[in-house]
């Protein structure tokens, strides 16, 4: 049987990047909702062409700016109603290589959410200064000490989900919007049970555009962790 895989691929101002990203993964065997976030620079009208010329392309308009989190979550919620098996999540910029779709996939056989690890061997980040990568190694290694997991990369947005997680969680209680919503969905699998691998990938820094990164982003993501794991001892999880 054929499995319908959906990559998820929020953008907000990638013109630059998002044609060369869709005919990247035009071999990989998926189909890709784009979900547009109103960008000022055409982002969305370009995909509207680009849907109409490419037939795995769809476009999912949003009417503002709301972040990462809730960007995907509507993505989720269109790729499920429209029946996918799998659902990934992947940046725009090429940040994550659009050859490792395939891995992913592959490795979804055998687990219920496959990430793309930066921090198990083999992983690597290329191009990024010291502080960066400080701010994302400490990043996980807080995340992953707070919450009492065993997974390197919780902060990584290369995932591939299989459809029963999605179905599972409770979407509409997510409400992350920065990177603290890899942390949060991971988690939240993590303790349905379902089973979490990473598989390695190395993460390249966007060449075309600006980084969504801000100190909002990383203050949420700091004080949503001992949120979370107050809330899962509590039962309410």
């Amino acid at each position: 049987m054929d499995v319908k895989a959906v990559v998820c691929l929020p953008t907000y101002n990638e013109r630059e990047n998002l044609e060369r990203m869709l005919h990247a993964l035009a071999d990989k065997g998926v189909e890709v909702l784009v979900i547009d976030d109103s960008s000022p620079d055409g982002t969305g009208e370009l995909a509207d062409r680009l849907a109409a010329e490419l037939e795995f392309v769809s476009v999912l308009h949003r009417e503002r700016k709301e972040g990462l989190g809730p960007a995907y979550l509507a993505g989720f919620r269109r790729a499920l109603a429209e029946g996918a098996d799998l659902v990934l999540e992947m940046d725009a910029d090429f940040s994550h290589d659009p050859a490792d779709v395939p891995r992913l996939i592959e490795a979804a056989r055998d687990a219920d959410l496959v990430l793309g690890s930066r921090y198990v061997d083999g992983g690597a980040i290329a191009n990024w200064g010291p502080v960066r990568r400080f701010v994302s190694a400490g990043g996980s290694l807080y995340a992953r000490l707070l919450l009492g997991v065993r997974v390197h990369d919780l902060t990584g947005g290369f995932k591939c989900f299989r459809r029963e997680v999605l179905e599972t969680l409770d979407l509409d209680a997510i409400a992350s919007r920065g990177y603290a919503f890899q942390i949060e969905t991971t988690y939240r699998a993590l303790r349905a049970g379902f089973r979490v691998v990473e598989v390695p990938i190395r993460f390249v820094d966007r060449e075309h555009g600006g980084s969504k990164m801000t100190r909002g982003i990383v203050a949420e993501a700091v004080w949503k962790v001992p949120v979370l794991r107050l809330r899962a001892l509590a039962g309410r999880l």
